[in-house]
């Protein structure tokens, strides 16, 4: 599809790849929520926390999790949209282009 994707193992290295860029660099980061060391909920949370011109970067939740509980508990934590697994990579695509800009 031609992006460009970091990978991090878990929502630390998530979180310090988008602490030691470069404000802008991620146009959107897609969040898993069960992960070990730091979960999704808490990285988002710790990115939205971060005092930065782009700490509202879109993040998208990928998670199994797909009870109304669940895509609640990750609007609240400052997610902006939930995409339960598997994921259609239609709707993705769809989601990205809401995000993303040419």
């Amino acid at each position: 599809m031609g992006f460009l994707v970091d990978w991090a193992e878990n929502g630390q290295v998530c979180l310090e790849k988008f602490e030691r860029s470069e404000g802008g660099y991620y146009d959107v980061i897609l969040m898993d929520i069960r992960m070990p060391v730091l979960n999704g909920y808490d990285a988002a949370k710790a990115i939205r926390a971060l005092d930065r011109d782009d700490s509202n970067i879109p993040i998208i939740a990928m998670t199994a999790d797909a009870f109304s509980e669940d895509v609640q508990h990750c609007l609240e934590c400052g997610m902006d949209e939930h995409l339960a697994k598997p994921i259609d990579v239609g709707r993705l695509m769809q989601v990205l282009k809401n995000y993303i800009r040419a």
